[in-house]
């Protein structure tokens, strides 16, 4: 999706949580200093050949959800992108799966992260006004391939094609970088796992701009959106609506 496109959507969700755009740039300009060179090559150029003309799972973290059981993927001949939403990435890892993009702002358990990028994932880490810190700490640890995002317009080594939360916006990044399908694993807008009401209300918020997120996605000629559910099933996005 182009940035042009998505920018509405986003001043919205900026003027609910009333996140600071001076701290967003401040982000993102400290993860554009973070990069090393080779990480400041254009990420799409550089992750549109893992997933160009296949099905990408974008595999999420709801809770209980386990990794997706890809013994049931019902495609083609060609193996599936698995792109993951930051904290499914231990999950995919304790199963076997290796990702093949990893989405992140950095703000689940990043040493899976980094060892998924080690045996090769490519990570797309996001900058944003809250997580300045963990960009210093954990963005000189990665071994292997790199990039970087933000929310505001495309510049110098950062893209935005769409998304608010990690699983959104890696369902953006495979549609922008041609996967033929997008298969949601471990979506679940209705569940949190958050035990005070506070971070419950503002997490269930935050999903409730994911899923308008997709909507807004889904709404697109191509690709289509797919729900996998845990009992096997493939339906077409909304599953439940």
């Amino acid at each position: 999706m182009d940035y042009a496109t998505w920018a509405p959507l986003y001043e919205r969700i900026r003027a609910e949580f009333g996140f600071p755009f001076d701290r967003e740039e401040d982000a993102a300009a400290r993860l554009a200093a973070l990069l090393p060179p080779p990480a400041r090559a254009d990420p799409i150029a550089r992750i549109e050949p893992l997933l160009r003309g296949r099905d990408a799972i974008i595999v999420g973290s709801a809770p209980s959800a386990g990794p997706p059981p890809l013994w049931r993927y019902p495609g083609g001949t060609r193996a599936p992108g698995i792109v993951c939403a930051d904290g499914a990435t231990s999950t995919c890892l304790a199963a076997g799966i290796v990702p093949t993009v990893v989405v992140t702002d950095l703000d689940g358990p990043v040493a899976a992260e980094v060892t998924a990028n080690r045996r090769g994932a490519f990570v797309l880490v996001h900058a944003h006004g809250d997580n300045r810190a963990a960009l210093d700490e954990w963005v000189p640890q990665f071994p292997g391939e790199l990039g970087g995002s933000w929310a505001g317009p495309p510049r110098g080594p950062l893209i935005n094609v769409g998304g608010f939360t990690d699983g959104d916006r890696a369902a953006h990044l495979a549609a922008h970088c041609g996967a033929e399908r997008l298969l949601l694993w471990g979506f679940d807008f209705e569940r949190v796992e958050e035990a005070d009401a506070p971070s419950r209300a503002r997490k269930l918020a935050k999903l409730a701009w994911a899923r308008r997120s997709l909507d807004l996605l889904a709404a697109r000629p191509a690709p289509p959106i797919l729900t996998w559910r845990p009992d096997g099933s493939i339906v077409a996005y909304p599953a439940d609506r």
